[in-house]
């Protein structure tokens, strides 16, 4: 079957229904398309359904802070229910969102979308024409170039273990890695963690980090840094990693071995060339509108778009704001990263906003740099909170802050008085005559600058 549409979207996140939405509210005749059940990674396979297991492993985390001062029971986590109850979050998503964008009169496709020229799309046996073309197919786990991948499990898996395995190892020391570990480690597991550099996280400051680190030794969690991995075996029913650190070979049994060497863009096997849509490393290669460089009715959003932007839902949907806009009233309005808030839900949570310190430097400011562990600091010790600090970068000439840098269990709702600061120019001056309520996080952040 063959049809027109004004819009095709290619993607049900974050990065493709604010787009969707919004045009279809224009009066636009919208198509959107997944290969996958509709609502993308955030709400069925990231953020949200990682967001609930860390909310377990944060009460077993507090409570064993807490022991000898004031708590004297323990507690643990039943992994089988807390599955079973992150499933109420994600199990009405996909059907719930077609319904939201066929009520909306959005027409709904499900299938892998491919290019059959610069405005045609083919969708299993349907071919979709379409005066606008929006990509917004998000990411997937990046392939590895070491031998056993196929024994490999991959986020989204582990989102969904039914059971949790007694011994694990992640390939690769990024976000998924360490927030997946805190989790696995606090439900009684014995986690490895396997990372080719020389300091995991490497987007974020390499002291706060040290401190992570540290935390995660505390809490069970084997760190292997310099080590290389060179292959994966299938032994009965476990599992052996090989690999190399300083030039010895090293290896390691586990019952699950889990991707979380990084992403990239969704694009494979979409046949980009047929539709001349230009891509690159870091996805479709766009002008400052979010367009494609090479087929003017294509535009890009979220990861699968090449931008500055960081791999964040709150950036794809923003991207997707700005394709809406474009596309209705012409080009005219770019993405603004000035602002992108980061967090690694760990337990401490280590968040980021705006430039780090080596970054600043870079840009040539002449800055002052307010470093300070804070575990003495009330706010913490009240929950005995040993790994905590903050780390500000601020420009001495003008007095604003240009990069902030937390680890607490509050640094998550903390960094976004610093994004706001940042966002609007707002002064040291400015936030030390805000009167907040005490006693809480925020209120130390006249102690912070």
């Amino acid at each position: 079957m063959e049809e027109k549409f004004d819009l095709i979207v290619i993607g049900t996140g974050s990065g493709g229904s604010a787009a969707a939405f919004n045009c279809n509210k224009a009066g636009w005749k919208v198509a959107i398309v997944d290969s996958r059940p509709f609502g993308g990674t955030c709400a069925l396979r990231g953020c949200d359904p990682k967001k609930v297991l860390v909310g377990a492993a944060e009460m077993v985390d507090g409570i064993n802070r807490m022991k000898g001062k004031g708590i004297s029971s323990d507690s643990s986590i039943n992994w089988p229910e807390l599955m079973a109850f992150k499933r109420t979050f994600t199990e009405p998503v996909p059907d719930n969102r077609v319904k939201n964008f066929q009520e909306a009169g959005i027409h709904t496709f499900h299938g892998r979308a491919s290019f059959l020229s610069e405005d045609k799309i083919q969708v299993g046996e349907n071919v979709l024409t379409g005066k606008h073309i929006l990509i917004a197919s998000g990411s997937k786990p990046a392939p590895l170039p070491i031998e056993g991948t196929e024994y490999l499990t991959y986020s989204d898996e582990f989102l969904e273990l039914d059971e949790l395995p007694a011994k694990m190892v992640f390939i690769g020391g990024g976000y998924i890695s360490f927030e997946f570990a805190h989790i696995a480690a606090r439900a009684g597991s014995e986690v490895h963690i396997i990372h080719q550099g020389k300091c995991p996280l490497e987007n974020f400051e390499p002291d706060l980090v040290e401190l992570l680190m540290e935390k995660s030794k505390e809490i069970g969690i084997h760190l292997h840094l310099n080590t290389e991995v060179k292959s994966i075996e299938k032994k009965g029913f476990s599992y052996i990693v090989n690999g190399v650190n300083n030039g010895q070979q090293v290896y390691w049994e586990a019952d699950l071995v889990v991707h979380g060497a990084g992403r990239i863009p969704d694009l494979e096997d979409m046949q980009l060339e047929k539709g001349n849509v230009e891509c690159e490393k870091g996805g479709i290669s766009v002008n400052e509108f979010l367009q494609s460089r090479t087929n003017p009715r294509v535009y890009a959003a979220g990861d699968a778009a090449a931008t500055e932007g960081l791999p964040l839902t709150p950036i794809a949907s923003m991207e997707s704001h700005v394709v809406a806009s474009n596309l209705l009233k012409g080009n005219h309005r770019s993405p603004n990263y000035k602002v992108m808030p980061t967090v690694v839900f760990t337990l401490p949570k280590l968040a980021s906003v705006g430039l780090s310190e080596d970054q600043a430097r870079e840009k040539g400011h002449q800055i002052k740099v307010n470093k300070m562990g804070t575990s003495d600091w009330y706010t913490y010790k009240r929950t005995n909170e040993k790994f905590t600090m903050v780390k500000v970068i601020i420009n001495e000439e003008t007095g604003k802050i240009l990069g902030a840098h937390l680890i607490s269990h509050g640094a998550d709702e903390l960094i976004n008085h610093f994004a706001i600061a940042i966002q609007f120019d707002l002064a040291v001056k400015d936030l030390k005559q805000m009167i907040y309520a005490y006693p809480t996080a925020a209120s130390d952040l006249g102690y912070m600058l």
